[in-house]
This record gives structure tokens, C-alpha cells and sequence, in this order.
């Protein structure tokens, strides 16, 4: 992989973390943001090339434009926006209150979309880039109904992306706006969930094989060496989903 400027939203722990360090032993010049300072830092340390530290909410947008302006003074240029950070919860539709859903649409939705404005201009002016999404499966079937709010909230990044995509296609082919669908992941996103993680029933069929944050971080390297509209982490994923479109009805009553 050319080397290239990388910046990491959610970087402190899980897939963020684990890109940085697959990355950063790859020679690529890191940007790492996250609100957790000292694991940031951490992460920062131990990334094996250049990376530089902005601790960033990503819930505010000025936070977001600060990180970009960081990430230019340092390296003078972005190659590639990961919008990793992310939240889940824990509770099901009639569950809901106003405040869970607002959370989880501000730390899913709008981080990514106050990344997004902030650096499609200087990709613009480049006429090349690379923004980078990470999504969910669960913006696609609704395997797992008490993480209803931020399933929903997953697939309205997913169709802002495709948005942006459309946009940019004819006057600036050399920017590439993807989307990123992990399933099921070991990281601590459980136990950081709103309202905690229900035990899934023996047999349920959103019991897929689980992947390691590295496994995700190799497919991410991956994407960005050869960009692509979307990638699906586990293989299978692409044709669960696509059952599900084809016959909704059918997949829901199997």
C-alpha cells in the first residue's frame, strides 16, 4: 500500500483501534481521534509509525473540523476519512425514549456526517479521496430487535453514503465514498451498550461466527487499497441480505 494520511475516528479501542495498528505497521501516517484520551494515546504509541493523538467528540461538529484542521497542519493532506466511533443499545422499539434515539442517531449518523462535510472540500480541491464508512450488518436484516434504534441508526448512514456517492460520481470519480458492514465483532461494543446486552436465545440466527477486531481491520486495508461501494466483513453476509430484500415476508416467518 502507498503510503498515505489516514484519519481513525473511534480509534481508542475495538475496530478503530485495531485499523490503526494494522495500518500503522504498514507504514501509513495515522490521525486517531476518540474521547477517551489516555487509551488514544495508548493506541497512538503502540501504532508503529507516525500517528498523532486528537482527542475529539465526534458528536460535535466543530470537535469534528478540528480534528480535520489537526490532521492537515500535521501531514498537509487526507487520503482517507474512516468514521469508525459508534454506540449501540440495548432496548427495543416500544422501549425506546426520546433521549435513546437521539444518542444513538448523534454518535452514529451525525459523527459520520460532520466527517463527512468537513473533508469532502479538501477532496474536492485534490479531485481524489476516500471516505470510509463503518456500518452494520444489522442495517440490513433485523436479526436483533433490542438494538433497534441503532440498527436504524446504521441504515441511515448506510443510505447517506450511497447519497454521497451519487453525488460525487460524475464530476469527482477519484473520491471514493464506501460503506463498511461488520457482523458480529469481539470487541466491548456489548458492555458499552445502552441498556447493557441481552443474552441472545441458544440457536438465534444473528449467532454468527464472531470475527476479531483485526480480522475487520485486514478487510478495511483491503478497501482502501481497492476501493469498492460496500464490503461485508463475513462472507456470507452479502447473501443474507439479499434474501431478506428479495422476500421479506418469507425470511422474517423462517
Amino acid at each position: 500500500m502507498n503510503s498515505k494520511v489516514i484519519v481513525i475516528t473511534g480509534a481508542s479501542g475495538g475496530i478503530g483501534a485495531a485499523l490503526a495498528r494494522h495500518l500503522g505497521a504498514r507504514g501509513q501516517r495515522l490521525v486517531l481521534a476518540a474521547r477517551r484520551q489516555a487509551e488514544l494515546a495508548e493506541v497512538a504509541r503502540t501504532a508503529g509509525s507516525p500517528a498523532v493523538a486528537v482527542t475529539t467528540d465526534v458528536t460535535r461538529r466543530q470537535d469534528v473540523e478540528r480534528l480535520r484542521d489537526r490532521a492537515l497542519a500535521e501531514f498537509g493532506r487526507v487520503d482517507v476519512w474512516v468514521n469508525n466511533a459508534g454506540r449501540g443499545i440495548g432496548r427495543k422499539v416500544l422501549e425506546l425514549t426520546d433521549q435513546d434515539f437521539d444518542e444513538m442517531m448523534a454518535v452514529n449518523v451525525k459523527s459520520a456526517l460532520y466527517g463527512m462535510q468537513a473533508i469532502l472540500p479538501h477532496f474536492q480541491q485534490r479531485g481524489d479521496g476516500h471516505v470510509i464508512n463503518v456500518s452494520s450488518f444489522l442495517s440490513r436484516v433485523p436479526f436483533v430487535t433490542f438494538r433497534s434504534a441503532y440498527s436504524a441508526a446504521k441504515a441511515a448512514l448506510n443510505i447517506l453514503t450511497a447519497n454521497l456517492r451519487m453525488d460525487l460520481r460524475r464530476d469527482y470519480p477519484g473520491i471514493h465514498v464506501s460503506v463498511v458492514m461488520p457482523g458480529v465483532v469481539l470487541t466491548d461494543f456489548p458492555r458499552n451498550a445502552l441498556g447493557g446486552t441481552p443474552t441472545l436465545p441458544a440457536g438465534s440466527r444473528s449467532s454468527a461466527r464472531p470475527q476479531t477486531p483485526e480480522d475487520v481491520a485486514a478487510q478495511i486495508a483491503g478497501l482502501i487499497e481497492h476501493p469498492r461501494p460496500e464490503l461485508y466483513t463475513a462472507p456470507e453476509q452479502a447473501g443474507i441480505a439479499l434474501r431478506y430484500v428479495q422476500d421479506v415476508e418469507a425470511f422474517e416467518a423462517g
